[in-house]
């Protein structure tokens, strides 16, 4: 059994099909179904089943997957500590929320591909909590409060949030001034999002209801824009539209609790080379390291999930 044959597989698991797998390997399809079919010939099992919407994994398949991608992911490790330092090579799958990934991440991954020319960079926007170790991710990029966890994250610097409201929605029905004025407003939000505001020391929360919920900032950001309500969103996305008055910051005696921007990958005693440059050049972007190692394994009770 060649080590190549299980990435070629992990790679058709996660991708969905021998089309996807191929188009990321940069290797024909006939050479990707050769592999998979001398694979199964050697174990003896079916690894994969074809149907009409692709490939699917069967039992067999979904059970050996999760050891060839341990495999694979251990050589990666074994392989960089006999390169030459500074140099990558070889894939990294990274995931980011698409609330503000595309413009506050993705030129920083861009400007590690250009920097280790043998290293191939997959990355994937989305608000949805991704299965870092199910789905084949070498590290994800997450804003916000991380939840309970087995993962092992590393902040890479601070996430501040603001309430914002438009100059219109304000002339209409006043600017709220306190957490609980927002009972007779408007609120655009998150569906079950938690809001939690500093009254000095003390933590106050609170459990907004509104009539305009999406799952993504960027549409929240819209909404307010439109004057639809107050929304809290972090401030990367909305510090343009302050400072052209476009939005207005509302409760500014009630500053939102610092989250935090975190680079989280599967749990692990060594973290891949390759994760940690990433880190490392974020932490370059977007803020200082916490005291110590800044590694921890995440344990977060009672806050919102990170996205991404």
């Amino acid at each position: 059994m060649q080590i190549e044959d299980l990435r070629i597989f992990v790679e058709v698991a996660d991708a969905g099909g021998v089309s996807s797998a191929a188009a990321r390997l940069g290797i024909s399809k006939s050479m990707v179904s050769r592999r998979i079919t001398q694979l199964e010939a050697e174990l003896g099992a079916q690894l994969l089943a074809r149907t009409t919407r692709g490939i699917a994994l069967t039992e067999a398949g979904a059970t050996f997957r999760e050891y060839a991608a341990r495999i694979s992911a251990e050589l990666d490790v074994a392989r960089e500590t006999i390169l030459p330092a500074g140099e990558l090579r070889g894939r990294m799958r990274v995931a980011a929320p698409l609330s503000f990934g595309p413009t506050h991440f993705a030129p920083v991954l861009a400007q590690m591909a250009r920097r280790y020319s043998e290293l191939h960079i997959s990355s994937s926007y989305t608000d949805r909590f991704v299965d870092l170790v199910g789905e084949g991710f070498d590290c994800a990029i997450r804003v916000g409060y991380l939840q309970d966890s087995n993962l092992v994250a590393r902040r890479v610097g601070p996430l501040y949030g603001r309430f914002v409201a438009s100059p219109a929605y304000i002339q209409a029905y006043g600017a709220p001034e306190r957490p609980e004025d927002l009972v007779n407003h408007q609120i655009v939000m998150r569906e079950a999002e938690t809001w939690q505001f500093m009254d000095g020391e003390r933590v106050v929360t609170l459990r907004p209801q509104g009539r305009f919920v999406a799952d993504n900032a960027v549409s929240l950001m819209a909404a307010a824009l439109e004057g639809l309500g107050v929304a809290r969103l972090p401030e990367p996305l909305v510090a343009d539209h302050i400072s052209s008055g476009a939005l207005v910051p509302v409760i500014t005696g009630y500053p939102i609790p610092p989250a935090g921007i975190f680079v989280v990958r599967p749990p692990g005693q060594y973290s891949s080379r390759k994760v940690r440059v990433l880190t490392d050049m974020l932490i370059e972007c977007f803020g200082n390291p916490p005291v110590g190692d800044g590694a921890l394994n995440v344990s977060r009770e009672d806050y919102p999930t990170a996205q991404g």
